[in-house]
């Protein structure tokens, strides 16, 4: 998969994999509640497109019970990401799994992403927006567009070859790049879909 990780960092992700099933269990953060499923359909699709990122601060979208923010978080410790989500116990779990797992670049919101105004830190937007298993790509990026940092991009995780809707994407969305990933022992398509602002991003303060 082209991830090198560490062995701190593996145990993290173990770690992880621990909270996400113990807490899965009252707050009904996934409906996978295997281990084994979890590692594969979890774990090591989330970690599939972290040779596709390119540096710089993210924003996780619908972020749920941390995927692919949490994974992110763990093995690229020198990148800033917030995890967003509406549902006040997700981003309980989401910032006690931070606290345990010690990953002090983790900022967990709960809000709705249309209303949420950026931090006074961040004021200059986010260099990439991800999200996995949230709206279709014209939703996200007309939510999160003002989110979104000059020169930055969109990176949507989808199942099969979303061809209904790359045709939906309004007309100042470009499409860079579709990108099937290989996710091991995953029976199933994965693709990375990259996509740019044509316009300059219009931010109201």
């Amino acid at each position: 998969m082209g991830v090198a990780l560490s062995e701190a960092q593996a145990g993290k992700l173990l770690d992880y994999l621990d909270l996400l099933q113990k807490w899965n269990k009252a707050y009904n953060l996934t409906a996978v509640r295997e281990r084994s499923a979890m590692l594969t359909q979890h774990l090591l699709d989330s970690l599939a497109i972290v040779p596709h990122l390119p540096p710089g601060d993210l924003l996780d979208v619908g972020s749920g019970g941390g995927l692919p923010g949490i994974p992110l978080a763990i093995v690229q410790p020198e990148r800033s990401m917030t995890l967003i989500d509406t549902v006040g116990k997700k981003v309980a779990f989401l910032k006690q799994a931070a606290m345990t797992l010690g990953l002090k670049n983790l900022n967990a919101v709960s809000d709705r992403i249309e209303s949420w105004a950026l931090p006074a830190n961040q004021a200059g937007g986010f260099a990439l927006i991800t999200a996995r298993a949230y709206a279709t790509l014209a939703t996200l990026t007309g939510q999160t567009r003002r989110l979104l940092a000059e020169k930055g991009g969109w990176y949507a995780m989808k199942g099969v070859f979303p061809d209904a809707e790359l045709a939906e994407l309004p007309s100042d969305v470009a499409i860079k790049a579709v990108i099937p990933l290989r996710v091991p022992d995953l029976g199933a398509e994965r693709h990375l879909v990259v996509m740019v602002p044509t316009a300059p991003n219009l931010k109201t303060h």
